[in-house]
């Protein structure tokens, strides 16, 4: 098997947290995951995505517009409704489309020329189908890490192990055809992890899961970054998934970068929110803070204001003394905006 360099942390060695099995998979808990192959170590200063002006098309439709953006290591979310462009992204890091125009670096090494060593270096989970018909997972698995240049002693020990990892250790010399959508996902996952890479790629891995696959899969992904120190681009038009497992998250809409945040600040906008409620004129109180500049919704019993300037309710009060209508305020509270909000307020 490879082994770690000497003096090197080996992250994936050790004791693992417990990480649910899907019922009827076949597996057990999991098992601790040596390293699988030698290459750089990643640091802290080094960014795992650094892009600079990235325009990206298909033919003459352009996806990607002026894409700028700098990931440090860690679990990001890459969010955005169908069509916004991630898919596309990703697939440029990778160095499966040419870059158009600008530049994009992975784990500190040029997208246009180190292409093969990016790959190297990178798991990736696809959202399409990439299993193989006829094939059993062990194989799959095992054949995933020679692509990468394991020999095939060392690939097929560590495909038992990620393979028990992700709770498929007693369905590993099953056909991959009786398999059900759950435990193709965490196969997905599996053969991404066999080289144990640097940087894992996952786009939509919670597709098609059940309630209880999705949280074990969810699961995984936690461990993986938080435990084993993996960093994590995680590519889903699901928030939830995101909220659960990452620690910022990026948002595309029609290629552009319209939103980037730690998901600890995603749960209060940058610009202050107040909850108004009383009685009276609110709709008029609401239409005067909007003349003002300021957003106002309606919500049970009152008004959210999301102010467009300060962070005290002064201009709240302001806007009272001019409304014609009598305006009466029981409760007026800072609001807490959720990460749902402000993911629609972003691609709106």
């Amino acid at each position: 098997m490879y082994h770690a360099a000497a003096g090197q942390s080996n992250r994936l060695v050790g004791a693992t947290p417990s990480v649910p099995t899907l019922p009827g998979a076949g597996g057990r808990p999991s098992q601790p995951i040596p390293r699988g192959t030698r290459r750089p170590a990643v640091t802290q200063a080094v960014p795992i995505l650094l892009t600079e002006g990235l325009f990206q098309s298909y033919g003459p439709k352009l996806v990607l517009h002026d894409v700028s953006i700098r990931l440090m290591p860690g679990a990001i979310g890459l969010l955005g409704p169908n069509g916004s462009g991630k898919s596309t992204l990703l697939r440029t890091l990778l160095g499966l489309l040419p870059l158009r125009q600008g530049r994009a670096t992975v784990l500190g090494l040029d997208v246009a020329t180190s292409a093969l060593e990016v790959r190297r270096r990178i798991g990736l989970v696809p959202e399409s189908e990439c299993l193989v018909p006829g094939m059993t997972a062990v194989e799959l698995t095992t054949y995933a890490g020679e692509l990468v240049g394991m020999r095939h002693v060392d690939a097929r020990e560590r495909a038992h192990q990620v393979l028990y990892y992700v709770g498929l250790g007693e369905a590993r010399y099953r056909d991959l055809g009786t398999y059900s959508q759950g435990m193709k996902q965490r196969l997905k996952l599996a053969q991404a992890m066999v080289h144990d890479p640097d940087l894992l790629l996952l786009d939509e891995p919670t597709n098609g899961m059940d309630p209880p696959g999705r949280e074990a899969m969810l699961e995984l992904i936690r461990d993986i970054s938080r435990a084993k120190g993996v960093s994590v681009i995680l590519s889903s038009h699901l928030l939830p998934d995101v909220k659960e497992t990452c620690s910022e998250v990026l948002v595309l809409k029609d290629g552009r970068v319209v939103d980037h945040r730690p998901i600890d600040r995603a749960a209060v906008s940058e610009r202050i929110a107040y909850d108004v409620r009383g009685r009276g004129a609110l709709d008029e109180l609401a239409q005067v803070l909007r003349a003002d500049g300021h957003d106002a919704v309606p919500i049970d019993g009152g008004v959210r204001v999301l102010l467009s300037r300060g962070d005290g309710p002064e201009p709240i009060f302001e806007a009272v003394l001019r409304v014609k209508g009598e305006v009466e305020i029981r409760h007026l509270v800072k609001a807490h905006r959720s990460i749902e909000e402000e993911f629609l307020q972003a691609v709106s």
